[in-house]
């Protein structure tokens, strides 16, 4: 079965919620991080940086920084001039919107007949080869998705934005249509039941092979011919209704009025814009209202704005629990009892509810001591603060008193400037190669661009150099921000690794005489046989095999510095911001396995943020930092007591910000359990109220509050919003033993990279990730991934990140 889930682009829960004009009030758990013990504001790092000959990374810092005059100064030594277009990422296809369709329709015709080639198999011998022809056929499709999903919603034409979209939709049908060929199922079946066939196939052929076989299954393959329909029906109504459920999200009250003298506390000049006369009107919905919550000092103003900002409309309330109920519905068409069974039997670590359930619970009971210390402390400001000995804390006084707190926690030092000053994107992304040099044994170099090759000027081409097998990737950095482009970071990769087999290349030296017969023209044409196998993209043979190298996106919108002179200078947020999508990239690089359907970050959904938050940890050792956080004008290393201050009042709440992330992963839980189908009473807001006062330590929301009508992650991340915490504390775990906190240099040891990337990173999706796991921390209590290792890995919580 072809990936109909998993395409190229990764936007994972955190990332989504990175708008870099929103981070700045963005409340965070365990973001980075070394444990309060750690933070030692004496410690001054000492430069572990120091030159390497071999590999001169001296470049990549202006290459960033000052972008126009490293372009001036390359342009004698590019041999750009004197090439044609060369598509997009090298893609002869691509070269015009009208590529996209001619690469969608080639790409359909070889497809079918790789089909026939499934179909027509017979005996042991033909049937070993159906695993690589159907990761074959997923890969032809995927190049035409991935590029197409990536161009629709980056590119600046709008006329190749169309002509993807067009390549997309009609690739996407056409890949539909083999998810219900019961044929193509049926084939597989025999190859996975022929024991000659199975003796036959590695490790990483027969795990592909039965991912492909439980997508199947999970299609309603099984179903009969009426059944299948119906499930193809619901699954289009879902989508429908919960595209609906996004963006018609709104708040039952969509303003609310004040006399203009309740808003004292609040950042006069942010105030005075929402106020006429007396009178102040402050949109639901706004920034604005957020911080109002924080900053007002009266209490029944901060209490409307609390009621208001939690109780979502009653058509968003319907629209949800629709989807919640359609979702039952197909669950029960093929045959689970659950949505969240259905959900979580294939892809995920979890495997069962019962298993995430076991987890967050054992989270939570862990969690609860500290939010209780929390609360406790939150009561004794609000205490003081009135000078009433009673007085209790209510949900609308949580941000504000944390905000007092924090206020009164901020150093009385004063700097000359600010963190940014130490972070240009230029030294950060000199960080990133230095780091991954040291862990890995892979560094970043720049490579100027070809004609068409990119989608904007601001793009940066890197090539991903290993010191063992040469150029293993290709990175493409389009990091500032424009208005057409979406303010959410992101990782896309374009191409996955992929082994091509020497009988590919012949059929591709045959395919251009053969197809301009069956009346395609207007076909590249390509330098080598090899060339025109992988579509003109990057490749390697350092292995001797074929190779197409991962091709990966990375997009940002860090603010270019304008008028003024200087780099691009990114505030701490934004530096681990990237420091999170490379970890992405990261484990897209060095998971070159030899089939796509479990290259990169296809792994179990629930172990793909692990990567890219560990980085989190790595941004914020004093060992990495430095290696590259300079002032970017006096080039002096960053006093770390500046990232201590940082940190500390981040943290200052974190149990709380996690209780709230536990209450979440277990509302998508509940909700997506047999309730909607079973229960004929089911209240999605009285499940909420319930959960909080089960489970939570905080103050809970009040009655006539139903803010589940804004969990827009509900319909994306359907019973799968566990996961985040998940990896969070995977991480942090994998930081702890694997790294030790970082301490005694341990952050840039090249054994414990590899220990990681042997273990883990190495594998993408082809070995169990609960044996990836259990072999990077040695711990052999996880190797059976059941409720007892879930319930354990929940347990891994303590206060200030030490083990408990």
């Amino acid at each position: 079965m072809v990936k109909s889930i998993r395409l190229g682009l990764r936007t994972c829960s955190r990332c989504l919620g990175q708008a870099s004009r929103a981070r700045e009030n963005r409340k965070r758990w365990l973001s980075s991080t070394v444990s309060t013990s750690q933070l030692n504001s004496a410690h001054i790092p000492v430069d572990h940086s120091q030159p390497d000959l071999r590999h001169d990374d001296s470049l990549l810092r202006p290459i960033f920084d000052s972008p126009p005059i490293y372009k001036d100064f390359m342009r004698p030594f590019s041999n750009a001039a004197t090439r044609g277009n060369v598509g997009l990422f090298g893609n002869k296809y691509l070269t015009s919107p009208e590529g996209f369709l001619t690469f969608a329709n080639i790409t359909i015709h070889r497809a079918r007949k790789l089909v026939k080639k499934v179909l027509d198999a017979t005996s042991s011998e033909e049937l070993k080869a159906i695993v690589r022809h159907l990761d074959r056929l997923s890969d032809l499709l995927c190049r035409v998705l991935d590029v197409s999903d990536f161009v629709r919603v980056t590119h600046p034409d709008r006329k190749i934005q169309e002509a993807a979209s067009q390549a997309w939709s009609l690739v996407y049908e056409y890949m539909n249509q083999l998810n219900t060929t019961k044929d193509l199922s049926q084939q597989l079946g025999k190859a996975l039941a022929d024991p000659i066939v199975m003796a036959s196939w590695s490790e990483e052929e027969q795990t592909v092979a039965k991912l492909l076989q439980q997508d199947f299954m999970k299609s309603a393959i099984h179903l009969p011919k009426e059944s299948r329909q119906k499930f193809v029906n619901l699954s289009q109504e879902i989508s429908e209704v919960g595209s609906n459920f996004l963006q018609d999200m709104r708040p039952e009250e969509s303003t609310l009025s004040f006399p203009s003298d309740k808003l004292y506390g609040m950042n006069p000049q942010i105030a005075q814009m929402y106020i006429r006369g007396r009178t102040a009107r402050l949109p639901t919905m706004s920034p604005e209202a957020t911080v109002a919550l924080r900053s007002v000092h009266d209490e029944d103003t901060r209490k409307a704005i609390y009621y208001a900002t939690r109780t979502a409309s009653s058509s968003s309330i319907n629209m949800l629990e629709v989807m919640l109920r359609l979702r039952g519905e197909l669950a029960s068409l093929a045959g689970f009892e659950s949505y969240s069974q259905m959900a979580l039997r294939d892809k995920m670590m979890a495997k069962t509810p019962e298993s995430v359930h076991q987890f967050l619970l054992a989270l939570s009971e862990h969690n609860a001591p500290l939010v209780e210390e929390e609360v406790a402390t939150l009561v004794r400001e609000k205490r003081n603060k009135q000078q009433h000995a009673t007085a209790d804390l209510h949900p609308w006084d949580k941000d504000y008193y944390m905000g007092s707190i924090r206020s009164s926690m901020r150093s009385r030092r004063r700097y000359p400037d600010s963190l940014s000053a130490y972070f240009s994107l230029g030294t950060v992304m000199q960080g990133l190669s230095r780091l991954f040099t040291r862990l890995y044994g892979i560094r970043f170099v720049p490579r100027d661009t070809l004609p068409g090759e990119t989608w904007h000027p601001d793009v940066t081409r890197l090539d991903v150099v290993s010191d063992t097998d040469g150029h293993v990737a290709v990175l493409y950095c389009d990091l500032f921000y424009r208005k057409d482009k979406s303010p959410n970071p992101a990782h896309f990769t374009v191409r996955c690794s992929r082994e091509i087999l020497e009988s590919e290349v012949q059929e591709a030296a045959e395919y251009e005489a053969e197809e301009s017969r069956e009346g395609f023209t207007e076909l590249p044409k390509f330098e080598s046989a090899i060339d025109a196998a992988n579509d003109g993209m990057h490749f390697s043979q350092e292995s001797g095999s074929v190779m197409q190298l991962p091709t990966i996106a990375l997009v940002c919108d860090f603010e270019k510095q304008g008028s003024r002179s200087g780099p691009a200078l990114l505030d701490y947020y934004q530096m681990e911001t990237l420091f999170h999508e490379m970890g992405h990239a990261i484990h897209s690089i060095l998971a070159r396995t030899s089939l796509q359907n479990v290259a990169g970050t296809r792994c179990a959904t629930d172990l793909a943020e692990l990567p890219s938050t560990l980085m989190e940890y790595f941004c914020a050792d004093p060992s990495v930092l430095a290696l590259f956080a300079r002032h970017h004008v006096t080039d002096k290393p960053l006093p770390y007591e500046m990232v201590v201050d940082k940190l500390q009042i981040a943290r200052r709440f974190e149990a709380s910000d996690r209780e709230n992330q536990i209450m979440l992963a277990m509302l998508d839980q509940q909700y997506h359990s047999s309730l909607p189908i079973q229960d004929h009473t089911f209240d999605t807001t009285e499940v909420y109220l319930n959960l909080q006062r089960t489970f939570g330590k905080l103050p809970p929301d009040p009655k006539g509050t139903r803010w589940q009508g804004f969990f827009g992650h509900l319909f994306g991340y359907g019973s799968t919003y566990y996961s985040y915490l998940f990896d969070q504390v995977l991480s942090r775990r994998v930081w702890e033993v694997v790294f030790s906190a970082g301490q005694n240099g341990a952050a840039l040891d090249r054994e414990n990279g590899e220990r990681l990337k042997e273990n883990l990173l190495k594998w993408g999706g082809s070995r169990d990730p609960w044996r990836c796991l259990s072999d990077t921390l040695q711990d052999e209590r996880l190797v059976d991934g059941d409720e007892k290792a879930m319930r354990l890995v929940g347990s891994w919580v303590a206060k200030d990140d030490r083990r408990g």
